[in-house]
């Protein structure tokens, strides 16, 4: 249920057919002798471990990242939540989607001396259905935010920890879930940095998505102007009705067969309960709630079909009426949603360097 690339791909599929850590970084070489220390400093290796921890019921799995440090440094350390649909801790979903995207991240922020915490939500990786084995209809938004919650208070018992310094990045609706996260857990996080965040309405983002992407069959020549407004119309139908809580059956009867197959799929007894919950959210509401002071770093790319750029304005205005500081904005000339050059293969697990200086400039002032 990844909502973000099945929109992207289901209007063309519709016309052309019509290991689970990040690489352990290698030992840091040991440094001088501080000034004034009585002999050299003794530096700890980076290195990778696994970790658990329960909510609702359910135990969940994920790595945690600790960059080379000094013995007894007390580090800054980010909680990093995934995009939609079952993306494991590394930000895949195997076998077909392999970006990488958080391994990537968590190591951007490891150079910069970063702890970070990274797991495998619900119905992914190690962690798999848990308490919601045999009925996924039961899993709702709220049930992936005590989870991510969970995994902040993990995070911040991990003993290298500085707990003054405790930071979410999401990326996707994980930008969305960081928010969510940011106003119920204690100590309130320094920093957010939201990712080409999911800044709308979960249903309103997805019809943009799908009306972007039939006006681009259209202007290809893969269906016509009237077969387009027909389609839309269908859409539009489909998610009043939903949102109404009426059938959508008969609104979804004459799209194009993946565009049917992808609402009925989200309407449907597996996913109905979760998409009803997601879509009552409006992200501008949720960052008015973040604390004042909060420093915040908000990607987008000029090149995601995901989520554009030309939703980000609001977001930023609830933000900034929050009070929040630091960086705003940051945007990412030509990147794609998976932070990458728009081109390359999705599955390419490199962050285009605009993102990784995106991240280091977000992590500036906690930088060891």
């Amino acid at each position: 249920m990844r909502w973000r690339s099945m929109a992207t791909a289901v209007l063309l599929a519709a016309v052309t057919a019509t290991g689970l850590a990040a690489p352990v970084a290698s030992a840091a070489e040991p440094s001088a002798a501080e000034p004034g220390a009585a002999g050299p400093a003794v530096l700890v290796p980076a290195a990778d471990r696994e970790i658990s921890f329960t909510a609702d019921g359910t135990t969940a799995y994920g790595t945690v990242h600790v960059p080379a440090h000094r013995a007894g440094q007390r580090l800054p350390a980010a909680l990093l939540l995934p995009g939609s649909g079952p993306t494991d801790r590394n930000g895949d979903e195997p076998p077909a989607l392999t970006p990488g995207t958080l391994a990537a991240i968590a190591d951007t922020l490891g150079a910069d001396g970063v702890l970070t915490l990274r797991f495998d939500k619900y119905f992914t990786g190690r962690t798999g259905p848990g308490a919601y084995q045999g009925d996924p209809g039961r899993l709702d938004l709220p049930a992936f935010t005590r989870q991510a919650a969970a995994a902040y208070d993990t995070l911040r018992e991990q003993p290298e920890v500085d707990r003054h310094e405790l930071l979410v990045v999401g990326h996707s609706e994980g930008g969305l879930q960081a928010l969510l996260v940011a106003r119920t857990v204690r100590p309130a996080p320094a920093g957010l940095a939201l990712l080409a965040p999911q800044d709308e309405r979960l249903l309103d983002l997805l019809s943009a998505q799908l009306d972007g992407q039939l006006d681009q069959a259209v202007a290809a020549g893969q269906v016509t102007a009237e077969a387009a407004r027909a389609n839309r119309a269908g859409i539009a139908a489909a998610v009043a009705d939903f949102r109404a809580g009426r059938p959508t059956e008969a609104d979804t009867a004459g799209l194009l067969p993946p565009l049917a197959g992808l609402l009925n799929a989200l309407f449907g007894p597996n996913n109905a309960r979760f998409v009803r919950s997601d879509d009552a959210v409006y992200p501008p509401d949720v960052a008015r709630q973040v604390r004042p002071g909060t420093r915040v770093t908000v990607t987008c790319g000029t090149a995601d079909a995901n989520v554009p750029c030309a939703g980000v304005p609001p977001l930023l205005a609830a933000l900034a009426r929050a009070h929040t500081t630091g960086p705003g904005l940051r945007t990412l000339d030509g990147l794609d949603h998976f932070l990458h050059p728009a081109g390359t293969p999705v599955n390419d697990r490199a962050l285009a360097p605009a993102a990784v200086a995106a991240l280091h400039e977000f992590a500036r002032p906690w930088k060891r």
